[in-house]
């Protein structure tokens, strides 16, 4: 294998004009961070909402929440992000699907609707379990109090449910970081698609795709660090 190693790489200007090769791969990471926390915001949101759903002495709530699970789970993430950026603006009004061609940030409001949507069906099975798995006593201490549903949600199921799942919602949240990735094929500069640009400029494959993998490792532990310091301040005096 004839490969010349080149790890000074980083410091060499990229061919965008402005600033090195380090500063490429940063501002990939840049956005695969912003693009995981918008995409969580409404991935954990719609997934509580939707969990909830699924738990209702409600037929046509079950019904309506279990659709959405099956509608988003069991179709591939690669597929739903060629979906939301090239067939939803063609189903739009004439109008409507040129401006949501036109947007300045079009990948990236498409890889954060896609990705939270996607991961929203997953977290909805975390939370919906999570509730599921609390004594049945609490939700009826709750309305022996005179809560209404709501209320007994909000005060008494859904703070111990997400005490419950906050590992399963880490390992989630890691994946919808990992999961940027699949962005690269929509045009989003996130940390693989500025890897695989360093690399197809600078054919130093090996230095690329190894800074990348110790950034989102990097990355990773940091959420993983900050998951355990979390879990350990919320976890319920004498529980273990």
């Amino acid at each position: 294998m004839n490969y010349t190693w080149n790890w000074g790489i980083f410091l060499e200007p990229s061919p965008e004009g402005a600033g090195t090769y380090a500063d490429m791969l940063l501002s990939g990471l840049a956005w695969t961070v912003v693009t995981a926390l918008c995409s969580w915001a409404i991935a954990f949101t719609l997934g509580s909402v939707v969990g909830v759903m699924r738990t209702l002495p409600s037929r046509t709530a079950n019904v309506i929440g279990a659709a959405y699970v099956e509608a988003f789970r069991n179709v591939p993430l690669l597929v739903q992000m060629f979906l939301w950026y090239f067939v939803l603006p063609e189903l739009l009004p004439a109008r409507l699907g040129a401006a949501v061609k036109q947007m300045p940030e079009a990948p990236f409001t498409t890889a954060v609707l896609c990705l939270g949507f996607f991961t929203a069906a997953r977290v909805a099975e975390q939370v919906r379990a999570g509730i599921r798995a609390l004594p049945r006593g609490q939700a009826q201490a709750g309305l022996a109090l005179g809560l209404t549903w709501a209320q007994t949600y909000r005060a008494v199921l859904l703070p111990n449910a997400y005490r419950i799942i906050l590992p399963p919602l880490t390992s989630e949240f890691l994946n919808n970081l990992k999961n940027t990735s699949v962005a690269l094929t929509i045009g989003l500069l996130e940390l693989t698609a500025r890897a695989r640009s360093m690399q197809e400029f600078s054919f130093q494959v090996f230095e690329a795709f190894t800074a990348a993998t110790l950034l989102y490792v990097a990355l990773n532990l940091v959420v993983i660090a900050g998951a355990t310091l979390l879990e350990r301040r919320v976890a319920v005096p004498g529980g273990r």
